[in-house]
């Protein structure tokens, strides 16, 4: 593609309207007056009313002094539809609605989906906001453009002539637009920018395949104004998509970023390399790491802000790798440790259970389950609620997840010989009440946890175990002696995450064959639900179907049944098969109950699930 670019006083061959093919057929603007008669037409407005409300568009239009879309203010009107189901008409569903009165597709911006480095040759942000469109996509032999103004088009002969591919016009919420023609060039150019001033487009340093390049300095300052915009703009835009983890990735020749969304990795872009060191130097600095050292893998944590003021903390890790430092964040929501355990997913039977579990006054209870499902959170939201002025609730972790005023923390210090064994034995020193251990890694842990339940106080821990039953056999493997965990353990929860249908758009139109429903729940004599909800996909969960995670649990309280199964030779069949006669629903079974309630879906529920014993 030639270099060329355009921009706001580009010559006057833009300005004129120019033939084309794509043109949609109408009015010469859309304007109020072209809206109203079209919502008129279509009987969204109703011919009683459609004189005040054009007035009151016309007088939002009026104060916003021109600068605002005509769609913007009939939307901020609040108008209801006057046809079945009566729907309010957003500027979304305007937007849409527009689309297809003029014949275009609509879309909804998806920045995920958008290389924005690739289509920010095209044109210049002057000459996008200029014109008010936004080129979205840029194959071989087309150029999709996002508009809001369908009839003023004279915008693209030039630019077809300029990219040498035809132009496909598509509508899009005018203010996604403009938000995007600012962060998309903007952070364009700061990429640009930052990947020029250090002279080179290839960085392999410090790793495992070292290039050496004479003549070039191969250094970009940390605190480069343009690296600062683009991990400000990285953090924010991963607030706004609810990622719980952001992944900076080195490779060969360029670096990749990805956030994960719902449980599931999504790439987000791709940087050169140099950029990539340029960013991964800025957020060690804020986390008060060793930005020099990079052979050894290192974690810190970074206190921030979303654009709407809430605090949010950052857990940093860091990884040699091949191609140099991998990078992670995991962001931690402080709003999740005042959620309450059915906002967690628990079923109120469950939740009932847990909190007796939990106010015992000692004991040993545990949660399992692998990395990412949601252990902590559990852990974080029952502590929350257990930590009035009364008690005193100590933890220690490792890393600390989660900074929270009503426990008192204490991290893991391997480097100064502070191991949790360590860590338990200071805090029995602290009168606690409650005692959080991060995880039971090791027998001596183990030990000190047990020692801290038999001298009456509430010990609460994670392990990884697949299952609730599980987590007896691995304390014995650690060599713990069967007559403490007879005397110690409460009860025991493994749980998962699984995502959750997209509210606005699932349809209760799926279907579980037989086969399927006999292996969730049918064998164990749950009928199989008349109505089974399937993900559709709408913009508002990114066309995924999806929206959000829950908790599906399997709680196993200690009986004195269970308890005498706890042996030298202790039969793991035999523990599931009691705890189930105990009233524990597998993990399998509980993802069954979300399924009939049309929470979540059977693939979801498979995924992460056992097979039934």
């Amino acid at each position: 593609m030639p270099e060329r670019r355009l921009n706001a006083d580009h010559n006057a061959a833009a300005d004129k309207p120019a033939p084309s093919a794509s043109k949609p057929k109408g009015p010469r603007a859309l304007d109020l007056q072209a809206i109203f008669s079209w919502l008129l037409a279509d009987g969204i407005v109703e011919k009683a009313n459609v004189k005040a409300q054009f007035t009151q568009a016309q007088g939002i239009l009026k104060n916003a002094a021109g600068s605002m879309h005509p769609l913007s203010a009939v939307a901020q009107c609040k108008l209801i539809s006057a046809l079945p189901p009566q729907r309010l008409q957003t500027l979304d569903v305007l937007a849409e609605w527009a689309a297809a009165k003029v014949g275009l597709k609509f879309i909804r911006i998806d920045p995920l989906k958008i290389d924005f480095t690739k289509v920010a040759d095209v044109m210049s942000a002057a000459y996008a906001a200029r014109f008010n469109i936004l080129p979205v996509e840029l194959t071989a032999s087309t150029l999709v453009v996002a508009t809001a103004e369908p009839f003023s088009i004279e915008w693209e002969s030039e630019i077809a002539k300029i990219s040498r591919r035809k132009i496909q016009l598509v509508f899009a919420n005018p203010l996604d637009i403009a938000q995007y023609i600012s962060q998309f060039f903007s952070l364009a150019k700061s990429i640009k920018d930052a990947n020029k001033s250090n002279g080179q487009d290839l960085a392999l340093r410090n790793n495992f395949e070292q290039l050496v390049e004479l003549g070039k300095s191969n250094k970009l300052d940390a605190n480069d104004q343009h690296v600062v915009n683009i991990v400000d703009w990285l953090w924010q835009y991963a607030f706004e998509q609810r990622a719980s983890d952001i992944h900076l990735e080195p490779k060969r020749e360029f670096a990749v970023i990805r956030f994960r969304i719902d449980g599931v990795l999504h790439q987000v872009y791709q940087v050169p390399a140099v950029v990539m060191i340029a960013m991964t130097a800025r957020i060690k600095l804020l986390g008060r790491m060793d930005v020099i050292e990079k052979r050894r893998p290192q974690d810190g944590r970074i206190k921030t802000r979303t654009s709407g003021g809430q605090e949010v903390e950052l857990r940093l890790s860091t990884l040699p790798t091949a191609f140099g430092e991998k990078l992670v964040m995991r962001i931690f929501d402080p709003d999740v440790v005042v959620k309450t355990l059915p906002e967690l997913g628990f079923p109120p039977d469950d939740a009932q259970r847990w909190d007796s579990l939990t106010n015992r006054p000692h004991g040993i209870i545990l949660v399992t389950g692998p990395t990412g499902s949601g252990k902590t959170t559990t852990l974080y939201t029952t502590l929350k609620a257990l930590a009035t002025s009364e008690v005193n609730v100590c933890t220690v972790e490792d890393p600390i997840e989660m900074v929270e005023a009503a426990f008192n923390q204490m991290q893991v210090q391997p480097g100064i010989d502070l191991s949790f064994a360590d860590g338990v034995r200071a805090l029995m020193r602290q009168d606690p009440d409650i005692i959080m251990v991060g995880e039971i890694r090791d027998l001596a842990t183990a030990e000190m946890a047990i020692q801290a339940a038999l001298t009456g106080h509430l010990v609460l821990s994670t392990l990884h175990t697949n299952d609730a039953p599980s987590a007896v056999m691995r304390l014995l493997e650690l060599g713990v002696p069967y007559y403490l965990l007879e005397a110690t353990l409460i009860g025991i929860m493994a749980q998962r995450l699984v995502r959750t249908l997209c509210a606005l758009c699932k349809a209760a139109d799926g279907d579980i064959s037989d086969d399927v429903w006999q292996s969730i729940g049918g064998s164990r004599g749950i009928a199989k639900p008349a109505t089974v909800y399937r993900p559709i996909g709408c913009p508002e969960c990114r066309q995924t179907g999806y929206r959000g995670r829950t908790g599906i649990y399997e709680l196993l309280t200690i009986s004195e049944d269970f308890t005498r199964l706890i042996g030298e030779e202790t039969d793991l069949i035999a523990l599931r098969q009691q705890s189930v006669a105990d009233g524990m629903k597998p993990l399998r079974l509980a993802g069954a109950y979300k399924i009939i309630e049309g929470v979540t879906t059977a693939e979801e529920v498979l995924k992460v699930t056992a097979a039934l014993v």
